[in-house]
């Protein structure tokens, strides 16, 4: 059986955040008709593509999702659902932020099949929320973590952020001492990436910013793991938590390197051998599609070395690593084969360790993990 995962791009934000280079834009109710439109457009360009696979799971990411009336959320899942083999569709996320919630948008996710949602926190600290540029308080998460309850979530993660513009150890324990007595399934923790062309960028190279050193940042990682793990979170790859069975099962189709098509400006996708993504500018995106043709501006064919090294490179992030038999399995060889030395040089510097069935990162190979991947390319 051949299945698939898809991801929705929502461009659309109340006001983007002083560290985002995502493809997202501000709110104009014209653009997002159009783009709705075209989205859907893209959608059923696909259906005789994909008539052979059974879709798995949806992730409506962005931008922010939630900014937008649900009324475009419910045509875009409805059009999916008359598009695709949905009859073993088991998870549907939607990112939200704090503050973009209300009960109408809350009982419309529920309603047309939305069964995990994915808040955009980083922090509890109404201060350092407003250094980083988010529009939200403390108390909107909360405000928005119980109504997503009363309204039955049952499947709710909460995005971290480490090495915030002064921010201490305390001021994370804080945040998860108050994400762990609301008892969410999921957490991702991620470490903060000043990337060119951001606010925050042009900030720290004026020496306006403070951010915490990397010896405090790791320090502040490898806390949280283990503060997490007593809590009954499973840390299951390098920057997500979950309480037992709550993993991610939309990104689990990328770190195991799984067929997904992506829908939307900018998206990427990776089917049949081949990797290709949409056109990033509205024209260019909306005008292939007003001429009923795909809004695809690249591709590339990923060949055998390159999904070997990609199949390694996405299994060293997973906590149990790479799978031996999943391996040999896929690529018909001993990854000894390929990668012997590559192994040995790492289990001897204490990046990695192997056993019987799997090769995985060492507590400091999680630190260096960039030192390992590399060796894995072809």
């Amino acid at each position: 059986m051949k299945t698939f995962s898809l991801y929705i791009h929502i461009p659309f934000c109340e006001r983007k955040c002083y560290y985002c280079d995502f493809t997202s834009f501000a709110k104009n109710d014209e653009v997002i008709d159009e783009y709705v439109i075209n989205i859907n457009k893209e959608i059923s360009l696909y259906k005789e593509r994909l008539c052979d696979y059974k879709l798995e799971t949806i992730f409506i990411g962005g931008g922010t999702p939630s900014s937008i009336e649900p009324v475009y959320i419910e045509k875009i899942l409805e059009n999916v659902y008359d598009t695709f083999d949905v009859q073993y569709l088991n998870e549907i996320t939607i990112e939200a932020n704090p503050g973009t919630l209300n009960s109408k948008k809350v009982k419309s996710y529920k309603n047309i099949g939305i069964n995990r949602v994915s808040l955009g926190l980083q922090t509890l600290n109404n201060s350092m929320l407003k250094s980083i540029g988010r529009i939200h308080t403390a108390n909107d998460f909360i405000e928005s973590f119980f109504m997503l309850r009363n309204e039955g979530f049952a499947n709710i993660n909460v995005d971290l952020m480490l090495g915030l513009p002064g921010q201490k150890q305390d001021d994370l324990k804080a945040t998860l001492n108050e994400i762990i007595r609301l008892n969410l399934e999921h957490i991702s923790l991620y470490s903060l990436i000043i990337e060119e062309g951001t606010l925050i960028n042009k900030w720290y190279k004026k020496g306006l910013l403070y951010l915490p050193d990397e010896d405090l940042e790791r320090h502040m990682y490898h806390d949280s793991i283990r503060f997490l793990k007593e809590y009954g979170y499973e840390h299951y790859e390098i920057s997500n938590f979950a309480k037992p069975g709550y993993e991610c099962k939309h990104n689990l189709t990328y770190w195991k390197i799984k067929p997904y098509l992506g829908i939307g400006l900018n998206s990427h996708s990776n089917l049949a051998g081949k990797r290709f993504w949409n056109h990033s500018k509205f024209a260019d995106y909306n005008n292939r599609l007003k001429n009923n043709l795909l809004p695809i501006e690249g591709e590339e064919i990923i060949d055998k070395n390159m999904e070997i090294a990609e199949f390694c490179i996405m299994g060293l992030r997973l906590i149990n690593g790479i799978n031996k038999l999943e391996y040999k399995n896929r690529f018909g060889e001993d990854i000894k084969y390929r990668y012997d030395k590559i192994i040995n040089k790492h289990v001897h510097n204490g990046l990695i360790k192997e056993d019987y069935n799997h090769i995985r990162l060492t507590s400091k190979g999680l630190d260096l993990s960039n030192m390992v991947e590399v060796d894995f390319m072809p």
